[in-house]
């Protein structure tokens, strides 16, 4: 039975965690206000991570707003998307925007990383 929590192991926390997503990223998805990275997992559960910077979203409350929102999108996501650690990264506008509006973004590019991670395992397959 799949459970929906957010634990602190399906959290990227140290900067070698960053690291290994920023230097190996193998998939991206993208839309004017987020960029999603994801490797695969070394862990064996997805993971998430955020990169919002004060320079694009200046007040804490709506850095803390837009991650809130997306870690609930990935909470009930995840076992959707296969085992992969994932680095979201804010663009400036973000904040500017409604609840509802980053949800739909969000899962969009959940939907976006599905199947540009399937049709890799395909072609992978294939040969």
């Amino acid at each position: 039975m799949n459970t929906f929590e957010f634990p602190r192991s399906v959290r990227l926390l140290s900067p070698g965690d960053f690291s290994q997503v920023f230097d190996n990223t193998e998939f991206k998805a993208s839309n004017r206000y987020l960029l999603v990275l994801a490797t695969p997992s070394k862990s064996g559960d997805s993971r998430l991570g955020f990169v919002i910077a004060k320079k694009h979203v200046k007040h804490a409350v709506q850095r803390n707003r837009v991650k809130r929102i997306i870690r609930e999108s990935f909470r009930l996501n995840q076992h959707q998307i296969s085992n992969n650690d994932f680095v979201i990264l804010a663009r400036p506008g973000i904040s500017d925007l409604e609840n509802a509006e980053i949800r739909e973004m969000i899962d969009g590019l959940w939907f976006k990383l599905r199947q540009s991670n399937g049709k890799r395992s395909n072609k992978s397959k294939k040969r």
